[in-house]
């Protein structure tokens, strides 16, 4: 009797630990940006530690990164909290985070990753790398 009762406290805890998907995923779209890093909408990255904005790429624009080693990230502007919402994440003044503007969640920089909640997950990242004094970036 035991062995059964035990069984179905078992089952019924999975069950209800297993919660819904809430379905706050940031949908993956086919993303091709190739530019000259003379462009002028991408020069400030010539400068370790920048940021810049690039529109009508991903679901909300890209975020492109330069950390101080000199290495290259790529966002998805994006907010992964409600990311049905499509809120675009706006570069702060410190150059090391973003803002969603609709929910207040901060992202670092250097990763992507939630420093301010609500959010829990990271920006959608892309693959970035530079190649012939061109920047690319991909999925």
């Amino acid at each position: 009797m035991k062995r059964k009762l035990g069984i179905v406290v078992v089952i019924l805890f999975t069950a209800f630990s297993c919660g819904k998907d809430s379905g706050d995923i940031i949908p993956s779209i086919p993303v091709n940006f190739q530019a000259a890093l003379s462009d002028t909408r991408i020069n400030k990255l010539n400068s370790p530690g920048s940021a810049v904005v690039v529109s009508g790429y991903g679901i909300a624009g890209l975020l492109l990164y330069r950390d101080a080693a000199g290495q290259y990230h790529a966002y998805d502007r994006c907010s992964s909290y409600q990311p049905q919402n499509k809120c675009a994440v706006t570069i702060d003044d410190t150059g090391f985070t973003v803002t969603d503007p609709c929910s207040g969640s901060k992202f670092s920089l250097n990763d992507g990753s939630p420093v301010k909640a609500p959010a829990s997950k990271s920006l959608r990242t892309y693959d970035a790398y530079v190649s012939n004094f061109q920047l690319f970036v991909t999925n």
